[in-house]
């Protein structure tokens, strides 16, 4: 695969969604960059904005495997990864897999099942298999975790450990759409739009497509200087005032990596810090906490993002 061909399949895998999505395009793309990147995407928003949606769009553009898991508090491990059954007809334990052996799983409302069963997905974002009965089975690939949560409840949900919230290469934010957005969107349901009927939506790749868009962006060239620049961006927020934990080597490899995603969807065979600044709230918004005097003074994670992206220096182009 070269730069041509990776962009052009980026877009028509993006025409194909905005068949049936109106706007989201932050979404749209941040979802793309995780599963390119070989990450997971955390997706924040309020119920009715799209979220669902989109991602069982992006897993007809893309011809991949959709599964969908929704979290409640009953929710047991072995319903999510699956469990062995005894098979009368065979005389022996037999594996029945969970719906997370799909390649796109929609984790919908994560937060509201409780740590034991967030933990089942641990070695699946980490390793990409899963353990059962002290066997591992490896996920199909390309694999990718789509978690969905509601930024308002509060009450029946469990808060992701920071362990799961760091396997998490981007976090990204759903707000309202403007009006004429909107005003698009409730035209379309008088016209007889259904969204669970997707037939609108074509295949526009497949999976051996998508692991050599994979491989392609891991080969993007990223100079030194760059190397330097997301460094720099996450040491920061290890000792800006108002985080009080800042972000691991982790968050330096996943901005790294979705800044080289960034640069290929757009033809180009490097990095540019242009490509990092994009990702950057996305990539780190989830992996600090901010001083307690800063919650209260209505501070954010974004806000102090945003600062440091103003006093860390940008390389100038060699």
């Amino acid at each position: 695969m070269n730069e041509q061909q990776f962009e052009a399949t980026w877009n028509r895998i993006r025409t194909e969604i905005a068949r049936v999505v109106v706007g989201q395009t932050e979404l749209v793309d941040g979802l793309l960059v995780g599963l390119i990147a070989r990450g997971h995407v955390l997706v924040e928003g309020a119920p009715g904005l799209g979220k669902t949606l989109v991602a069982r769009a992006l897993a007809n553009a893309s011809g991949c495997s959709f599964k969908r898991i929704q979290f409640t508090p009953d929710l047991m491990p072995s319903d999510v990864t699956g469990s062995s059954i005894f098979d009368r007809d065979k005389g022996a334990f037999v594996f029945v897999p969970g719906p997370i052996f799909g390649q796109i799983l929609l984790a919908d409302e994560i937060n509201r099942a409780p740590a034991k069963t967030q933990s089942s997905l641990l070695e699946a974002m980490q390793e990409r298999q899963v353990t059962v009965d002290g066997t591992s089975r490896p996920l199909p690939a390309p694999f990718v975790v789509i978690a969905t949560q509601n930024p308002v409840e509060s009450q029946g949900t469990y808060p992701l450990p920071e362990a799961q919230l760091d396997r998490f290469l981007v976090k990204l934010t759903v707000e309202d759409p403007p009006r004429d957005v909107e005003t698009a969107i409730v035209r379309n349901h008088a016209a007889g739009f259904d969204p669970t009927d997707l037939s609108a939506v074509q295949t526009a790749a497949d999976a051996t497509e998508l692991l050599a868009m994979q491989q392609y962006a891991q080969q993007i060239r990223v100079d030194e200087a760059i190397i330097g620049y997301v460094v720099d961006i996450v040491r920061r927020t290890r000792e800006d005032r108002a985080i009080e934990l800042g972000a691991s080597p982790r968050a330096s490899i996943a901005l790294m990596k979705a800044a080289q995603v960034l640069a290929a969807s757009e033809g180009r065979t490097f990095v540019t810090p242009d490509d990092v600044k994009p990702m950057a709230k996305a990539v780190l918004r989830h992996r600090v906490m901010l001083h307690p005097d800063a919650q209260l003074q209505d501070i954010t994670a974004d806000h102090r993002i945003d600062e440091i992206l103003r006093a860390v220096p940008v390389p100038r182009a060699a």
